[in-house]
C-alpha cells in the first residue's frame, strides 16, 4: 500500500499502521479515510497530502 505525506507538516500516513487513535484500522487505505478526516498532527484535509 502508498504511503502519504501531509505537504503542511510532513506526517505520513502508513495505511499498515492506520489512525488507530482517530478511529481508523489498520489496513485502511488513503482513498478510504472518510472525507471528513484530517491529518493528526496539523488538522488539515486529505487535500493536502501527496503521495510519497
Amino acid at each position: 500500500m502508498k504511503k502519504w505525506v501531509c505537504t503542511v507538516c510532513g506526517y505520513v500516513y502508513d495505511p499498515e499502521k492506520g489512525d488507530p487513535e482517530n478511529g481508523i484500522e489498520a489496513g485502511t487505505s488513503f482513498e478510504n479515510l472518510p472525507d471528513d478526516w484530517t491529518c493528526p498532527v496539523c488538522g488539515v484535509g486529505k487535500d493536502m497530502f501527496e503521495e510519497e
